[in-house]
């Protein structure tokens, strides 16, 4: 399993360390809307479909509160007023994100490079896992070791897994504990996720640290209209057994969104059989997870509302470990536990009819991780906690102008057998947005942040897009900078026994990057292709020194590529989608390539809906080989082989209320290993039910 999750202290300790040495060779429009936040107010309000035909509407009073709550947003913007298809989920449309600018607006509008995953779109493929959904993403990949439970490192054009800021709602979802501040995505859900926004290139200049890379924006599901029940379950190939539950809708001034997913892998092979020793046998992974989510909203008046979201989860992994030098698997299974929670509350100011809304929010979160392996007298139990106020408004100058100004305050804080250590930070930005005859944009943002170890650091961006007459091609740039503040671990966390100790003095790491395309309609948007190139430049990379006895800032970085799609609606039942993403990730210090950053990767998906009740999809991924490290990180530039996986699922809707569903992953069984050390699940079958009931308010 992962580096970090070892049978032994003495051992994980080692290997913390050796995590920058070796797979830390993964290192290598218009109206004014609110800021990502737990407000139910990110996207327009959702239809949903009501039980009989007569049902009625939600009242005036609702649409009005509605209409209060998202200010002055263009008609185009609003999604239709026809509900969607009876047992079908009410979805976000998906030419709407918030990612790129913290206001609500149209992809056709934004000079991002940015992708965005609906709720349909969760549905149509059968994503259980947010990983599972980011694996066909342009500009990603995603490395999964073992399946579902096991750590899981997304690379964002060419930087490091530690580069890309994750947001839940708005909350940072970032555990302060983990060693080298990389996110771990391996315990996520999808069961209560509206919209996932994956957004490509340096974002500091608004998001701050740990937006080198890009930002993965995850928006959950709020309540609206009369009240919805949901409730699934499935079983298949390892042992899965699979169930979700949610309550949702809204009545009067408050909306309210309540949701449950349970995810049971039994036995899932990871451990290829040539690492065990003769006469051992491989044990499977066995993974629980249980999500819990929640989240409500209230117009108290004209003036004020308030918003509250929590997340938590918690998971269980059973896996076979490394011990041993040179390492060898287990023949005893290890238990890593988790148990992760993000809340945040908000009070909404609206003055001006709208026009300026004050957003003061407070976030909370706890990772707590215990880590036991055959023989260790007592687990190694770690936790990171965060504690973040922050403010913003937004403005509405002018139609079209809106001027965003925040600030925040956040302190993180670590702990764990025989060491803890707190940092604070404070931040503020100012981004002001621009539209000029609907076919000139332009966002730039700046933004200075004040750390109470390493002091003041300023980032920005800059980013236009055009959209010439005639062609209606969009012409699109960007340029930013981006870093990425040292851990606790790094800052602080000594190791003796190995004669290594943490470096209070590092300072953070830096890009700067850019990236330039185009997108071009075709056929009143029955195709649509484009490509952009990006260049990223990365400094003072956290990599131990030259005796190996602390970390300093001496490691840099060339990342660059092309991201390249085609879109093709070729009736209204059949659509087709292929990318293509091209990276070169190099040491600037030695030139050769790093870690886990593979050259090529491509990816079709075709959904067809040969008549209303059936849906069927099929995805295609394949990626291309990489340098890879050994299991136990001590053999490094292995070549690892390249894949090519083909899923298919399919849903049948029985009736008003009742949707069968079932899916085939890994269709022809590839044999493959992603990382290196760790089988890919292989063939797996699967198939459920799922419910839906509307009421009437």
């Amino acid at each position: 399993m992962p580096l970090s999750k070892l049978p032994s202290a003495r051992s994980r300790a080692f290997l913390l360390i050796s995590t920058f040495l070796f797979p830390a060779a993964e290192r290598m429009t218009t109206s004014a809307h609110a800021q990502q936040s737990a407000s139910p107010n990110l996207l327009p309000p959702i239809t949903v479909a009501p039980a009989v035909p007569q049902a009625a509407p939600p009242q005036p009073e609702d649409r009005r509160n509605r209409t209060r709550r998202v200010a002055h947003a263009k008609p185009r913007q609003q999604p239709p007023t026809t509900p969607p298809p009876p047992g079908q989920p009410a979805t976000t449309p998906s030419n709407l994100v918030v990612s790129p600018t913290g206001l609500v607006g149209s992809t056709a509008q934004t000079a991002s490079s940015v992708t965005v995953i609906t709720a349909q779109d969760i549905e149509t493929q059968q994503y259980r896992t947010v990983s599972q959904a980011l694996s066909s993403v342009p500009g990603l990949n995603v490395v999964p070791t073992g399946g579902p439970g096991g750590t899981t490192s997304v690379f964002i054009r060419g930087t490091n897994a530690n580069h890309t800021k994750v947001l839940i709602d708005g909350i940072d979802a970032g555990d302060p504990s983990a060693p080298n501040g990389a996110f771990d995505f391996g315990h996520l859900l999808t069961s209560d996720i509206q919209q996932i926004e994956v957004l490509r290139g340096p974002q500091s200049g608004l998001y701050g640290s740990d937006a080198i890379g890009g930002v993965i924006s995850i928006i959950t599901k709020k309540g609206e209209g009369p009240p919805r029940v949901t409730a699934s379950l499935e079983a298949g190939s390892f042992g899965t057994f699979n169930q979700s539950a949610g309550v949702s809708g809204s009545q009067g001034n408050v909306n309210y969104a309540v949701n449950f997913g349970h995810m049971h892998v039994g036995d899932l092979p990871v451990t290829p059989s040539w690492l065990l020793p003769p006469g051992q046998k491989a044990n499977g992974n066995n993974y629980d997870n249980m999500t819990y989510s929640t989240k409500l909203g209230a117009d108290i008046n004209e003036l004020w509302s308030v918003n509250a979201v929590a997340r938590y989860t918690e998971g269980t992994l059973h896996f076979t470990g490394d011990s041993g030098f040179p390492s060898v698997p287990n023949a005893q299974l290890s238990t890593h536990a988790v148990r992760e929670l993000a809340t945040r509350g908000e009070a909404v100011l609206t003055l001006l009819d709208g026009r300026i809304k004050n957003y003061f929010g407070v976030n909370y979160t706890n990772s707590w991780s215990s880590d036991i392996g055959p023989g260790d007298p007592a687990p190694t139990v770690t936790t990171g906690e965060r504690v973040k106020f922050d403010w913003h408004s937004v403005t509405q100058l002018a139609p079209g102008q809106n001027l965003v100004v925040g600030a925040e305050h956040q302190t993180d804080t670590m702990n764990t057998t025989g060491f803890s250590a707190e940092n604070g930070n404070s931040g503020v930005f100012i981004e002001l947005q621009n539209q000029f005859a609907d076919r000139i944009f332009l966002v730039t943002n700046v933004r200075d942040d004040f750390n109470d170890r390493y002091g003041e650091h300023a980032t920005y961006r800059i980013a236009p897009a055009v959209i010439l007459p005639w062609t209606e091609t969009k012409l699109k740039a960007s340029y930013g900078t981006g870093f990425k503040a040292p851990s606790l671990s790094q800052l602080f966390q000594n190791f003796p026994d190995f004669n290594f100790f943490g470096n209070p003095n590092l300072k953070p790491e830096q890009s700067s990057g850019y990236d330039v395309g185009f997108e071009q309609p075709l056929f009143n948007e029955h195709v649509r292709f484009g490509s952009t190139y990006f260049h990223n430049d990365l400094i003072n990379l956290i990599n131990p020194n030259a005796t190996f006895t602390s970390y300093d800032n001496v490691g840099k970085a060339t990342t660059e590529g092309t991201e390249t799609f085609v879109q093709v609606k070729v009736t209204d039942q059949f659509l087709v989608r292929a990318d293509y993403t091209f990276t070169r990730a190099i040491d600037a210090s030695t030139g050769l390539q790093l870690l886990r950053r593979p050259k090529e990767k491509w990816s079709t998906t075709a959904i067809w809906k040969p008549y209303e009740p059936l849906t069927l999809s099929a995805t295609v991924v394949h990626v291309s080989s990489w340098l890879d490290v050994s299991r136990d990180g001590m053999q490094r530039n292995l070549d690892a082989p390249g894949y090519t996986v083909v899923n298919l699922a399919g849903d049948y809707r029985v009736s008003d209320q009742i949707k069968v569903f079932g899916r085939v992953d890994n269709l022809f069984d590839t044999h493959y290993q992603n990382p290196t050390g760790f089988l890919a699940p292989r063939l797996g079958v699967f198939g459920g039910v799922r419910f839906a009931s509307y009421g009437v308010n």
